[in-house]
């Protein structure tokens, strides 16, 4: 799901992908508006909410949605940063420490008093948007910019763009793209909207302590990758020492190769 990358990644793992990390988003979607009333996924919205704070001349609140796109740039570069210096030392480990900042930076406001999120809210939500923007940025790198999970505007663009060209693209090759396309960016709406209504019930017990759930499923996701990969790697080792196992050519019918 994450360390696929390039030629050997999949519409499985895009799907996978798309699947776990929309969910999440959905979730921290919920949570920010609820208990803070901003937004905390996506930054369009904040454009807007500065141009009105400007012109009324309440600068205060209008460089407080400078802060929030700041916070959200912020999350996306930290996170482009973190992956090219861990790759030049580590590549096992490239994704492994943008998921994990992010499970202890949600993991870290789900556990706040609820009183002490509303009175730091706008810290609460700069957080929340570090932690999307680095998401957003992981997710782009890892599916070379094929998944986003964070907005939604884009992607309903690219389903009409796509649905409309179904009627149009007649040659298989031209349909399966297409086909799979959709497919992604079906999951990837679902998903999110998912973890906004399954969010959204959970608040009114939960309040904050709904971003568990969102941590919950990325530890599930960085658990699975990591184990799936070690699966793969022991099959390879033992293939290997197969193949250079003295008496391999036993029972074979082809005949060991002349030295």
């Amino acid at each position: 799901m994450f360390r696929h990358k390039g030629k050997s990644r999949t519409l499985k793992h895009n799907l996978q992908l798309a699947a776990c990390l929309a969910f999440v988003a959905g979730i921290v979607n919920v949570c920010g508006f609820f208990s803070l009333q901003i937004l905390t996924t996506n930054v369009t919205g904040h454009f807007a909410h500065f141009a009105d704070e400007a012109a009324k001349a309440n600068y205060t609140a209008a460089w407080l949605s400078v802060a929030y796109v700041a916070a959200f740039f912020a999350g996306a570069f930290f996170s482009t940063m973190v992956t090219e210096v861990v790759s030049r030392r580590s590549g096992r480990l490239v994704y492994t420490v943008p998921i994990f900042i992010e499970i202890t930076l949600l993991l870290f406001i789900a556990l706040l008093n609820n009183r002490i999120v509303v009175l730091h809210a706008h810290v609460v939500a700069c957080a929340l948007l570090f932690a999307m923007g680095l998401q957003n940025a992981l997710v782009t790198h890892v599916s070379s910019a094929v998944v986003r999970t964070t907005h939604l505007t884009g992607l309903f663009t690219d389903l009409g763009i796509e649905l409309a060209q179904l009627f149009f693209y007649k040659k298989p090759e031209q349909k399966h793209r297409l086909t799979g396309a959709i497919k992604l960016h079906f999951t990837i709406v679902a998903f999110f909207f998912l973890g906004c209504i399954t969010g959204g019930y959970v608040f009114s017990s939960w309040k904050i302590k709904t971003l568990l759930l969102a941590v919950i499923c990325l530890i599930i996701a960085a658990l699975y990758d990591g184990l799936k990969f070690g699966v793969v790697r022991l099959k390879r080792k033992y293939r290997r020492g197969a193949a250079m196992r003295p008496g391999r050519y036993l029972y074979s019918t082809r005949r060991p190769p002349q030295t």
